[in-house]
């Protein structure tokens, strides 16, 4: 099976600028960001999305979310910050891999989309 951009990155085959790494996730800077930051924080083990997480993955789904917390200190995103996962092709999906989006340092809009 082909490796998703997610594990090339993860695996050191392409370069990232990475905020943050610990055992169970990697956090880096999107590459096309769509607001001033915006950070994609992913599991290393690879989901292919949300839908398909099972029972087992339920703590790395919470870790990845406290890492986007510490990452807002760490950023100085007091005034705000929007969490998006992307869950299949009609939600703009383009890594099949689940991955929480950061975004923050722009007025966010509601409803979304």
């Amino acid at each position: 099976m082909t490796k998703t951009l997610f594990e090339r990155i993860i695996a050191r085959e392409i370069p990232a600028r990475i905020e943050h790494e610990d055992d169970r996730c990697i956090a880096i800077h999107d590459i096309e960001p769509h607001a001033p930051v915006h950070v994609l924080i992913i599991p290393k083990k690879p989901i292919p999305r949300l839908s398909s997480a099972g029972d087992d993955d339920e703590a790395l789904l919470g870790h990845l979310l406290l890492v986007a917390g510490e990452l807002s200190r760490k950023l100085g995103l007091d005034r705000g910050f929007r969490i998006v996962i992307n869950n299949g092709p009609d939600a703009c999906e383009t890594v099949p891999h689940v991955h929480v989006h950061l975004l923050a340092k722009r007025q966010m809009t509601w409803p979304p989309g």
